[in-house]
């Protein structure tokens, strides 16, 4: 975040100065919502939860070195007072808390987001910024990761750790970018139409990522058409001097060339779509090793093309990393200096493809942060893949539910034990037992695959220590409110020898 004074703050966000706090204090932010982890000179910005309020840990977060408090009501301490929402549009965009009735969350992250903006019109204004968006309903937070390793390559660059996509983290994000930035990549989610235009309005993309159209929050959009136009947002806040990189294999994203006004390049795994000339940068020769780690040759325009073998698991990172690569080169990289990063980068992200091995060889992909139709079959072929290469191996997907999937849910569940069969998966442990688990179990095992309902985390821990074999592959995926990470790290505790393979 670039130096300001607290009343050049308080004139940017319309906020109030109280309880003595000097406008000539110099701050340097950024911004933090967790007291827990306050550093000298951040910005706490006081935020109400379900079970806490930010506002009662002020004094703390003030102890431990903060150099502002922003806050949405009065308190005794010398903070910035957010003034109050004034339109039903920034109360929406702060739906994240749902106990906020009072409006002093809205408040609060009204003022964040106009820091943000203002942060980022600055950088872009006088330091030569480029803010890279990115959306799709599957795969955003791996291409981030990929972006930020290519883009590192050509200098400092700001991505938001995990998943930090939404109204919260995305201008959390941007105020950690300062004056020695060149690149900030925002990762853009929705969970309705108007959302993403909003971020878009906090940090302006002059480059737009769009991935794929899915299922993901289809019970809150009601169909593709709608995921469709929330999505392409990103593409119509572009300026006429910006770059849309589209992908060309999903008919919806493909689509989008007509709502912007921006420059568009495409990106392909089909090798007939590059060379009929639908896709400037697409993927020939793609290979998979033994565990579903992807290598193949980038095509790209004007140059012959270079050979990338990735650190990353599933054959859905090449469409991936094709789209980070695009976004480097049309950004005036070398390809090479692209094809190095891209080969250079291993997971970033907690619980994103994560794949170790135990000391028996056992392989756990703990892919556990998010599920949705799509990603949960990039995750099974992934599985079966790495399964079929090792002899007497079995395969085994520990699964939980898809969240968000609306009045569809029973029948996606029941598609993907199906799917699941389909890859000759050997066994599915669904975690749970609520309608959606019992419909995936139901089917997988009507489809053939020994399927077994446990009740709990612990329960599938200490089912799968009895029954997993030497070299049996592992696959742990489940929308993140079902937390089945903690299935991952109870086959991992306490085994000698683990290799993360993503080190290798």
């Amino acid at each position: 975040m670039i130096e300001l004074k607290l009343g050049e703050i308080a004139d940017v966000t319309g906020g109030s100065l109280i309880n003595g706090a000097d406008p000539e204090a110099v701050i340097a932010g950024p911004v933090e919502f967790d007291s827990r982890v306050i550093k000298p000179g951040q910005i706490f910005m006081a935020l109400p939860g379900a079970r806490v309020d930010g506002h009662d840990f002020a004094q703390g977060a003030l102890d431990d070195g903060a150099s502002l408090l922003l806050v949405g009501r009065p308190i005794e301490l010398p903070a910035l007072l957010a003034a109050p929402v004034e339109t039903s549009e920034e109360a929406a965009n702060a739906s994240a808390f749902e106990h906020d009735d009072e409006g002093h969350g809205a408040a609060v992250l009204a003022a964040v987001d106009k820091l943000a903006r203002h942060n980022t019109d600055r950088l872009v204004a006088e330091e030569g910024l480029t803010v890279v968006g990115v959306t799709g309903s599957a795969g955003k937070t791996s291409t981030k990761d990929l972006l930020g390793a290519v883009l590192r390559a050509a200098g400092e660059t700001v991505a938001p750790p995990g998943s930090f996509n939404n109204e919260i983290g995305l201008p959390y994000t941007a105020l950690r970018a300062g004056r020695s930035t060149k690149f900030l990549v925002s990762e853009m989610s929705a969970r309705g139409v108007g959302h993403i235009r909003h971020l878009t309005e906090v940090t302006p993309p002059s480059v737009g990522v769009v991935l794929n159209v899915g299922s993901a929050h289809l019970g809150e959009f009601g169909s593709r058409e709608a995921i469709a136009q929330a999505k392409g947002e990103l593409v119509e806040s572009l300026p006429a001097e910006g770059l849309a990189v589209l992908n060309a294999d999903d008919d919806k994203v493909n689509a989008m060339d007509a709502r912007t006004q921006a420059r568009v390049v495409r990106y392909s795994t089909s090798e007939t779509t590059g060379k009929a000339g639908r896709a400037e940068y697409y993927a020939t020769n793609i290979a998979l090793d033994e565990v579903a780690r992807a290598e193949f040759d980038m095509h790209y325009p004007g140059g012959d093309p270079v050979h990338i073998s990735l650190g990353v698991f599933g054959a859905h990172q090449v469409s991936n990393a094709l789209a980070a690569a695009a976004v480097g080169i049309e950004l005036g990289m070398d390809p090479q200096v692209v094809a190095d990063a891209l080969c250079s980068h291993v997971a970033a992200s907690a619980n994103r493809m994560d794949v170790r091995t135990r000391e028996d060889g056992v392989t756990v992909i703990n892919d556990s942060y998010n599920a949705n139709p799509e990603s949960m079959r990039a995750g099974i072929d992934a599985l079966a893949y790495t399964a079929a290469g090792r002899p007497d191996a079995a395969s085994w997907a520990v699964l939980g539910q898809m969240g968000e999937l609306g009045e569809d849910g029973s029948d996606e569940h029941t598609e993907l034990g199906k799917f699941l069969a389909s890859r000759r998966v050997d066994h599915a442990v669904i975690v749970g037992r609520g309608v959606n688990q019992r419909a995936l179990s139901h089917s997988a095992k009507a489809e053939g695959v020994d399927s077994q309902l446990v009740d709990d985390i612990d329960a599938a821990v200490n089912l799968l220590d009895l029954q997993l074999r030497p070299n049996d592959v592992v696959l742990v995926k489940a929308s993140y409110s079902d937390g089945l990470w903690g299935v991952a790290q109870g086959l991992l505790a306490n085994r000698r020898g683990e290799v993360n393979e993503g080190d290798n």
